[in-house]
């Protein structure tokens, strides 16, 4: 998802000290809450730019003031309906749970757009592993592809997480706050065998800085953005469109939507079953009633 915000705005919002002694409390809210790290990433950087605009204690907050966040966000920003439904989740999260106080219940935003993902044919997917810089680029991008993984459980991914023997792998406190196994491809488990031996670098996670953290969401994404752009590739094509790809090939293999489903992590079969209306493989197979004429 796009994160409108943080892409124009990477400072950290000034408070009064008040609201900064609130949004640490907040902080500790959301870290017993279950969410996802990123969620709790969004759910705090959200609240504190609401902070930030409306320029007034936490608790002499208006709904007023709310909606002409929103407005701010929409009309300034330039924010997606997505966007703006996770400052809504975040904003009833803050005001709801966390203060006790139901000022934002009957506001209303827009319904999210309803675009079918972006999904590479197979030659497409083959460009661009091959426009991926040799060694941990390529092993990301093959990664991505043959796994199904979204980007920051791959930044998050450990050795240890991985059955190279099994050819399968381990998502730990995935979207949800579920863990799911996931598949590996046996050439990529050959890979990236060799490539963790002649790592230089000690790290608890398969992918790392030099430093030995874990590697970021953006240097993840920055690598695809690269390869595309490498490939030639004239789609929008993200870590997320790896995915996609990964869910609609399996089901133009003919793989069972139940089972792609659990590699995806899907708690509701009807999020899979957008792979459904994607398969251009599939339409093609479907005969013209103009040729039974």
């Amino acid at each position: 998802m796009e994160n409108d915000y943080a892409a124009k705005d990477r400072e950290k919002t000034a408070l009064t000290p008040e609201n900064e002694g609130l949004m640490g409390r907040f902080g500790q809210e959301i870290a017993i809450s279950g969410y996802s790290r990123r969620t709790l990433e969004m759910y705090e950087m959200y609240a504190r730019a609401f902070l930030g605009h409306a320029k007034k204690p936490a608790k002499e907050c208006t709904r007023d003031d709310i909606v002409s966040f929103l407005a701010h966000m929409k009309q300034d920003r330039g924010s997606s309906n997505a966007t703006l439904a996770l400052v809504h989740a975040s904003l009833k999260f803050f005001f709801h749970t966390f203060l006790h106080t139901k000022i934002i219940e009957d506001i209303k935003i827009p319904k999210r757009e309803k675009k079918l993902p972006t999904v590479l044919s197979k030659d497409e997917v083959k460009a661009l592993i091959k426009a991926a810089k040799h060694g941990r680029n390529r092993l990301i991008v093959e990664m991505l592809y043959s796994s199904g993984l979204r980007v920051s459980e791959l930044a998050n991914m450990r050795a240890e997480d991985v059955d190279l023997r099994e050819r399968t792998g381990r998502v730990k406190a995935g979207k949800g706050a579920k863990d799911r196994v996931i598949i590996l491809s046996k050439e990529w488990c050959s890979d990236i065998k060799r490539y963790l031996k002649r790592k230089k670098v000690k790290s608890e996670f398969l992918f790392s800085k030099k430093n030995g953290k874990r590697i970021s969401v953006d240097t993840v994404q920055r690598i695809i953005r690269n390869a595309a752009e490498k490939a030639e590739i004239h789609k929008h094509v993200t870590p997320h469109s790896m995915r996609h790809s990964f869910a609609t090939h399996l089901l133009e293999g003919g793989e069972n939507i139940r089972k792609i489903q659990v590699l995806l992590g899907h708690s509701n079969l009807n999020t899979t079953q957008i792979y459904t209306k994607v398969s251009t493989e599939e339409l093609k197979k479907v005969r013209s009633p103009l040729d039974s004429l």
